[in-house]
């Protein structure tokens, strides 16, 4: 089912796989030949002192037109039985999750039945549209963003954070759609001003959405309301939440959306 998905998104698998810096579960360069092996590939390479990443990416690439192959390893990824031995008791659903923020984009999601995951194509709740208004969204992250690994991430950071809302999980989702505006608004002063005399990584999301503002990237609307996103995005820090007294819930987060939709559709809208 998955052998058709882009190159970029096999290049995130293996990143997951790999693990180390923000993912669950590290594995050496050692270990990714019986990985394959636990997920039923015959024939595995031995591992060759390369950068992990690079190196499993490529025996993915390999095994493109073996039927069932990519499934087999995402599903060996997410399945319990390969952290048993690892003491990690919720790497499993961690690992699911965002394994699930990448495949939605190719139309697919990880399920489990009877205990086992399983690939299917990806299935909007039937509640989505009362829920998230995201549909409202007119472009796709690649319309705005220029920069292609980029867009990928972002791309990656908006499903994570439609799976969050649908979960339950308010404040993660609004804490991700905050990382998002932030990443699209940087990846704009990048691009439509490339004379920026402030290097990028001391930009605050303060000065980039009225920089947005003034340079009519976006309406004025967007620009009040994503102060607020700003405040709330803000809760990543435990002690903003104790400031403001109480915690995001659904209604929050449904405030939250339409910020973010609107600023896509005007970047997009006023993209050269």
């Amino acid at each position: 089912m998955l052998e058709s998905i882009d190159d970029n998104t096999l290049d995130e698998i293996a990143r997951i796989a790999c693990g180390g810096d923000d993912y669950p579960v590290y594995r050496r360069g050692a270990e990714l030949p019986k990985l394959l092996q636990q997920a039923g590939w015959e024939n595995v390479a031995p591992y060759n002192g390369e950068q992990r990443r690079s190196w499993l990416t490529n025996q993915l690439r390999q095994r493109r037109d073996t039927p069932g192959a990519i499934d087999a390893l995402v599903c060996r990824l997410v399945d319990r039985r390969e952290y048993v031995h690892r003491n990690e008791p919720l790497a499993a659903a961690e690992v699911t999750e965002l394994l699930n923020s990448i495949l939605a984009i190719e139309g697919f999601e990880i399920a489990h039945s009877q205990g086992r995951p399983v690939i299917r194509p990806y299935k909007q709740p039937e509640d989505q549209e009362q829920q998230s208004p995201d549909v409202m969204l007119h472009v796709a992250m690649a319309d705005i963003v220029r920069d292609a690994d980029l867009a990928i991430v972002l791309e990656s950071r908006l499903n994570e954070a439609r799976i969050c809302d649908r979960n339950g999980a308010y404040a993660s989702a609004i804490i991700m759609l905050g990382s998002l505006l932030e990443g699209v608004l940087l990846d704009a002063v990048k691009a439509r001003t490339p004379n920026a005399q402030k290097p990028l990584d001391k930009w605050t999301l303060h000065e980039l959405i009225e920089t947005a503002h003034h340079e009519k990237w976006i309406q004025a609307d967007v620009r009040g309301f994503a102060g607020k996103l700003r405040e709330y995005r803000n809760l990543v820090h435990p002690n903003a939440q104790v400031k403001i007294g109480h915690a995001p819930d659904r209604d929050t987060l449904s405030m939250c959306w339409p910020v973010i939709n609107a600023a896509l559709n005007d970047l997009a809208a006023t993209a050269t």
